[in-house]
């Protein structure tokens, strides 16, 4: 065995085909498409068979550095960093943690929660990322869901486990806690791992909790290839590259994490950057990109929104490859961010359930407002949501299971029916609907639960909150239906405003006719209510349901103390 890493397998030989095919045609989307297979896998392990072979290639190659609050910086190497999670595999298997056994992982972005997914990984136990910022009960939920017998948290959250089965092992990080096992004992184990047998491919490696953004958060179960090798779709939409410096900016514990932070970057032998600032600052954010030379950047919207209302021209050396995940990206700030850095940011659509499907990929021609085509390797239908036809130009986005892709999960743990009702008649159903062009590109309309209809006429919120936001005075927006006794519903806007914009009569005024002269008549906006922030899941996304909700018992008479109602007047 080299001083670092593990001899390659026949395993780690397919990925790196598939990767390096993938990379020779970085900007060939019709041979990207035409030539991709997903390669055929009967053992794998993440961890084993490809970081710690790729970590012996270039051990110092830094995987994870991580720039603190105050400017510190934390560089941990390919080598060292497989070395150490050997260590910490070595000291789980101590713990008791076996092949199979599922572990809450509640840690935030340092390099603790890297060394315990690949430590979790080689041992072949179930990681569930976890964000920091559940409450107890959702955090009992989870636990009880997935059947959980291990924990690792920060010490400082130990109170929201109180409420835990006693024979849930409790791991913290940071001052010990009685009770709790110390993390800080893994550094005083072996250096050294050897897995008790090679992994199947089957075999679960992660669960994740979905957002949440319409319902409860149900539970998918992803194998060990699942995300592990099909994030080769993701890592070719973001563009990275072997030695890039990869920044995306997601939370722990959620899919887009595992996506940009983990599993991709780390296909593509680069590095994970990471920021942790204390409070969001564009400037501080633009001058730490421009100090460590990031040259590929994901962010959700909800920052993308926020760095527009900067002056983007402090990134002197903006990064190689733009893009954006979570929500849909609105075309005015897509527009604004191709004024100021020369280059376009790239949407894409993918899943909890899924890697990234479809996006707009490196090199071809964005049309915005489109969220770009299907990936190598998937095949996507729109099928009609009322008849379940395919071939539609406008439907709910769906992926054939006669030519299933590798990455899409295994299904909804612990619930047989859910998972039979998302994989019925042959396909897998999204719940999200897109219309397509002439060109095979596919424009984001909403998830079926959003859309809605209103003098029947059917309303995509997301078409409305685009034009909304093309208004100076708008920072974020939200479009749900107002009940209304004649046309059913009229279309409704939360919005934020941008600093130093006053919440008046005149603003609403002015973004009323705004919206008039950018929308046909029938998606006419016609009440707004200025909030100061929208209800949106831990993860960042929107819940459109929780205002619906909040609509509809103001128009029922059961919310009292509801804020000012501005509506739309002809007569203006």
């Amino acid at each position: 065995m080299p001083q670092f890493g593990r001899p390659a397998t026949p395993a780690t030989e397919a990925v790196r085909a598939a990767r390096d095919f993938l990379f020779d045609h970085a900007t060939d989307y019709d041979g990207a498409v035409a030539g991709f297979r997903w390669p055929e896998l009967t053992e794998f392990n993440f961890a084993l068979d490809w970081f710690d072979v790729v970590a012996g290639e270039h051990p110092d190659r830094p995987a994870v550095t991580i720039v603190d609050a105050d400017l510190n910086v934390q560089s941990t190497s390919y080598g060292e960093l497989s070395r150490r999670s050997d260590q910490v595999a070595a000291w789980l298997a101590g713990l008791g943690v076996r092949r199979g056994d599922a572990m809450i992982v509640m840690l935030n972005n340092t390099i603790e929660l890297w060394e315990t997914l690949f430590g979790v990984l080689k041992v072949g136990a179930v990681a569930i990322p976890t964000s920091t910022l559940l409450t107890a009960g959702e955090l009992e939920f989870r636990v009880r869901t997935a059947g959980a017998t291990y924990t690792i948290a920060p010490t400082a959250l130990a109170d929201r486990f109180a409420g835990l089965p006693g024979e849930v092992t409790r791991i913290g990080v940071g001052d010990p806690v009685p009770g709790w096992t110390d993390f800080a004992d893994s550094h005083g184990g072996p250096d050294t791992f050897a897995p008790d047998a090679p992994t199947p491919a089957g075999d679960t490696c992660l669960l994740y909790f979905t957002s949440g953004t319409t319902a409860r958060p149900k539970l998918v179960r992803h194998t060990q290839v699942s995300y592990p090798v099909g994030h080769l779709s993701t890592m070719w939409w973001l563009g990275v590259r072997q030695g890039d410096v990869h920044l995306n900016i997601s939370s722990p514990g959620w899919g887009k994490h595992a996506w940009s932070n983990f599993f991709s970057p780390f296909l593509a032998q680069a590095t994970v950057f990471i920021f942790n600032y204390a409070r969001f600052d564009a400037g501080a954010l633009m001058r730490v990109m421009d100090a460590h030379r990031v040259t590929t950047f994901c962010a959700p919207p909800t920052v993308w929104r926020m760095l527009i209302q900067a002056d983007l021209t402090q990134l002197r050396q903006p990064p190689r490859e733009l893009v954006g995940a979570g929500e849909p990206l609105n075309p005015e700030v897509i527009t604004q961010v191709r004024a100021a850095w020369g280059s376009t940011i790239r949407d894409g659509f993918g899943q909890t359930e899924t890697t990234c499907w479809v996006g707009n990929s490196p090199g071809q021609l964005v049309k915005d407002g489109s969220m770009g085509r299907p990936l190598p390797g998937y095949n996507v239908e729109l099928l009609d949501p009322v008849t379940g036809e395919p071939g539609q130009d406008e439907g709910e986005i769906c992926l054939d299971l006669a030519r299933r892709p590798l990455a899409l999960m295994s299904g909804y743990f612990g619930d047989e029916e859910y998972t039979a009702e998302a994989m019925r008649d042959g396909y897998y159903h999204s719940g999200d609907i897109a219309s397509r062009d002439a060109d095979g590109y596919l424009t984001y309309v909403g998830r079926a639960d959003d859309v809605f209809k209103a003098s029947d006429y059917k309303i995509s919120p997301f078409e409305l909150e685009s034009v909304l936001l093309e208004h100076p005075a708008v920072a974020e927006a939200a479009v749900v239906p107002s009940p209304h006794p004649v046309r059913l519903a009229v279309p409704k806007a939360f919005l934020t405003l941008a600093a130093g914009v006053e919440a008046s009569e005149a603003t609403a005024r002015s973004i009323f006719d705004h919206a008039k002269a950018n929308l046909s008549g029938y998606q006419l906006v016609r009440i707004i209510e200025f909030v100061d922030e929208l209800p949106k899941t831990i993860s960042g996304k929107i819940r459109r349901v929780d205002l619906r909700g909040r609509e509809a018992a103001r128009v029922a008479g059961e919310e009292t103390g509801a804020a000012e109602q501005f509506r739309y007047s002809k007569k203006r």
